[in-house]
This record gives C-alpha cells, structure tokens and sequence, in this order.
C-alpha cells in the first residue's frame, strides 16, 4: 500500500512542479511581451512598474506551488534527512516570497501615490491662475 501511496504522490509531485513552472513561465513571456510594448510604444521608465507587479505576483505564486511540491515530495514515510532538506528549502521559498511579496506592495503604495499627487482633487479650491 505505501508503495502505490508513493508513487501517486511522485505523480502528484511531478504535476505540482510542473504547474509552478508553467505559472512562472506564462507571468515571464506576459512580462517580456508587456515589456516590449511599453518599450515600443516609448512610455516613460515608470510605465514599467505595472509590469514588474505583475511578474512578481507570478514568481509568488510560482513558488508557492514549489513549495507544495516539495511538502508533497516528504509526505510519504519521511526520513529526518528529507525532512531537514524541506525545512531549509522551505526556508528559502519561504525568504523569497515574503521579500518579493515586500517589494510588490512597496511598489503598490509608490503607484498609488504617484496616482494620488497626479489626480487633482474636486474639493480642493481652485489655484488663483487656473481657470475653468
């Protein structure tokens, strides 16, 4: 029985692994393509930004599921050495995704700022040499 548990979750394992690749192949070739068009289109170095949010929240969600592959990988009668390895990797996934998740949420409040400062306020009262 541990045998057949084994290798379905091996099977599970490869199709974790796979879908996190596929995540973070599909958020890289939106990112380049995005890239380009913004580059192309001659938009300012801040019209980038977007697109970094948005590649980041693919690498996040990327290792995400290498991490469940992983948890996964140790499911079955794991050994203290496998165990050992999964907390360090899971250590570093862990590290990764909490300084990106840092990062794009800086870049969220930066975004939101400059939108804030570039939108003029109705309430506000009208400057002396505006006119409408």
């Amino acid at each position: 029985m541990e045998e057949l548990l084994a290798e379905v979750v091996g099977v599970l394992v490869t199709v974790v692994e796979a879908c996190g690749a596929a995540v973070i192949l599909v958020g890289a070739v939106w990112a380049f393509a995005r890239f380009v068009w913004v580059g192309v289109r001659g938009h300012g170095s801040r019209a980038f930004v977007p697109v970094r949010l948005t590649l980041g929240r693919f690498l996040a969600l990327g290792l995400e599921f290498q991490l469940a592959s992983d948890v996964l990988r140790t499911a079955v009668a794991p050994s203290f050495r496998e165990l050992g390895q999964l907390a360090a990797v899971a250590a570093i996934r862990t590290a990764l995704n909490y300084f990106l998740s840092r990062e794009i949420a800086e870049e969220r409040r930066q975004v939101a700022e400059e939108a804030r400062e570039a939108t003029p306020d109705p309430a506000a009262p009208e400057s002396p040499g505006r006119t409408a």
